[in-house]
């Protein structure tokens, strides 16, 4: 069992889920069920299945809820597209956004490497 605390990706995740929070309090009321929700819920996703992982039993397991992880992260990836298409986010915060899902996927991507070696 590892501290999933002191994972980089967990670590880089958690603060990626905090600034998605922050973002989608600007979002309209209306997206509360929607959009807001459901970009809260992938951004969530991603260090809740690296801990989960973390707290299974052998590096087969981890390696799963790490490609679901990696999977969530995909998911928000579309979901910030779409709140910049919707005008929901502005372009450079989206940009920033998106350049940080993509370091948890590159890390993620990483991780499920060395796992596999």
């Amino acid at each position: 069992m590892k501290d999933y605390r002191e994972l980089k990706a967990w670590q880089r995740s958690h603060a990626l889920t905090l600034a998605i929070y922050e973002f989608t309090k600007r979002f309209p009321k209306e997206e509360m069920f929607g959009l807001t929700g459901q970009m809260r819920q992938a951004a969530a996703s991603i260090p809740a299945n690296i801990a989960e992982g973390c707290g299974r039993d052998g590096d087969a397991e981890l390696k799963r809820f790490l490609n679901i992880a990696l999977g969530s992260a995909c998911e928000l990836d579309y979901f910030i597209q779409l709140s910049t298409d919707l005008g929901h986010l502005d372009a450079p915060t989206a940009r920033r956004l998106a350049a940080d899902v993509m370091e948890v996927r590159r890390m993620l991507g990483a991780f499920i490497r060395k796992l596999k070696a």
